[in-house]
């Protein structure tokens, strides 16, 4: 018996990795793609089939240079799903050019200045008795919530909520936290 024990633990700590990851390895996989830490958010997004309406909104409220900038951001991604469920002719009548300045409010209340993980949204909920109010770069406020005991929910000023469906997805200037809804300011 004891022979077999040994042998087993033996494989076990053979078939392990022996290098860390590299920085430059994905880490999560994103709209089908995998999305690397050594990239910045817009150059990962680009390749999320998950994410082409939010990139196409980016792009036509010129906020690409910013969101390619030094950060860290924090992005509440909502995916293309999230787009679909409002109404009918939003996004379409939203990246207008005359519409850009209601487009860029409304995307950068998805964007909170600073490195926001889980970790650290869970530990800021626990510390405000149940939510983490978080200001946008648009000026108005999120408030995050546990939804569940692994779960996070953002709510808007709408009193809208998103859950968050892949967390983490860490970038080379911020962190991309998928959305299942988009935010509305108030």
């Amino acid at each position: 018996m004891k022979t077999a024990a040994l042998l087993t633990a033996i494989l076990l700590t053979a078939s392990a990795p022996v290098f860390a990851q590299s920085m430059s390895e994905p880490t999560v996989r994103v709209g089908g793609q995998s999305m690397f830490p050594n990239k910045t958010i817009v150059a990962n997004a680009v390749n999320s089939a998950d994410h082409t309406t939010l990139v196409a909104a980016v792009k036509a409220a010129g906020l690409v240079d910013t969101l390619n900038g030094k950060g860290p951001f924090t992005v509440f991604a909502p995916t293309n799903e999230a787009f679909d469920a409002l109404p009918k002719g939003t996004v379409a009548t939203l990246v207008k050019p005359e519409n850009k300045a209601m487009l860029t409010k409304i995307l950068t209340y998805h964007v909170v200045p600073g490195d926001y993980t889980t970790t650290k949204l869970r530990s800021m909920i626990l510390a405000g008795h149940g939510v983490a109010t978080l200001t946008t770069v648009e000026g108005g406020k999120l408030y995050v919530m546990m939804n569940g005991s692994n779960n996070l929910s953002v709510k808007d000023q709408k009193g809208d909520i998103a859950d968050i469906t892949i967390s983490d997805v860490n970038q080379s200037n911020g962190v991309i936290q998928v959305v299942d809804h988009v935010l509305l300011p108030g």
